[in-house]
């Protein structure tokens, strides 16, 4: 059954915990700061993930010493704490008489040398999973440019932490749903979870998460690897298949655009090409001939 609303009663898997398919949290961290420092020229950005409500320091970029690593930052205390506490970005032009923070980590930050400071936080669905720090070492206010190329730095991502917790949910879904001998409920779940993981491997950057999760798909409509399917396939293009797969699950047009970030008009283009190709009239026929050369589960 087609709906635009997520399924509910499934959380999120908390930051850093394990999973086969998840990539480390921490490399798409690293990969965000070395983006920003490039891009804006600031000398020091660090970073850490937050676990159980408090932020923990781990990533740096054009550190003199280690006064830094392994610091852990409660909600409210610090730079870091405040903009935590507060899901916003918080600066500060001068650290060491800077009286909107507290000082617990005077000893680090001064040992390290930092005048100007400013924190971003990782923002997913209302809580901060991270916090981006950039500084230097002189007093020198940070201006616009630096601080919104943060922000987006921080905002790319908060949306690639949100597509991961989602290809958990789903497949924490899927494990839940799909017994030895599937039932029609289970058949429909599995081809809700199948094209809801073509969407997020279009949605993820990273490389090597979209391949894995295009293989989780194909796993799902019941042939691992295309040479297994044991004769010729109808060559359709991978967003042919995605609206296939979501008129498979009953959606209409509007709905496939939706959930695609097409046009409606661009859906019925990829129908009628579907159709064409696999010899079928309408578009139930094209989901049942598409079913039984392996592309659909």
């Amino acid at each position: 059954m087609c709906s635009d609303t997520p399924g509910k009663g499934w959380q999120k898997v908390a930051p850093g915990s394990s999973s086969l398919l998840r990539p480390r949290d921490s490399d798409a961290l690293r990969s965000e700061l070395r983006r920003a420092a490039g891009h804006t020229g600031v000398p020091v950005v660090f970073a850490g993930e937050v676990h159980d409500g408090a932020l923990y320091l781990s990533e740096f970029l054009g550190t003199r010493t280690n006064g830094l690593a392994g610091v852990v930052v409660p909600p409210r205390a610090g730079l870091g704490g405040r903009a935590l506490d507060e899901s916003r970005p918080i600066t500060v032009p001068d650290y060491r008489s800077a009286s909107s923070i507290t000082h617990h980590f005077d000893r680090p930050v001064l040992g390290e040398g930092l005048r100007s400071i400013l924190a971003v936080p990782v923002v997913v669905g209302g809580a901060a999973r991270a916090v981006l720090y950039g500084a230097v070492r002189e007093r020198l206010p940070f201006g616009d440019r630096v601080l919104s190329t943060f922000v987006q730095a921080a905002d790319r991502l908060a949306r690639e932490l949100a597509v991961r917790d989602e290809v958990d949910r789903r497949m924490a879904m899927l494990a839940h749903t799909v017994p030895d001998d599937r039932d029609s409920v289970a058949e429909s779940e599995v081809r809700e979870v199948y094209a809801e993981l073509r969407i997020l491997a279009d949605d993820i950057d990273d490389p090597d998460l979209q391949q894995r999760l295009r293989g989780l798909a194909r796993r799902l409509s019941g042939n691992p690897d295309d040479a297994d399917r044991g004769g010729p396939v109808p060559a359709l293009s991978p967003r042919e298949i995605d609206v296939l797969a979501h008129a498979a699950l009953g959606c209409t047009n509007v709905e496939i655009a939706r959930r695609l970030s097409v046009g409606p008009e661009t859906v019925k283009s990829y129908l009628r090409s579907a159709m064409s190709k696999l010899d079928a009239h309408t578009r139930h026929e094209a989901v049942v001939a598409a079913r039984k050369v392996g592309l659909l589960p």
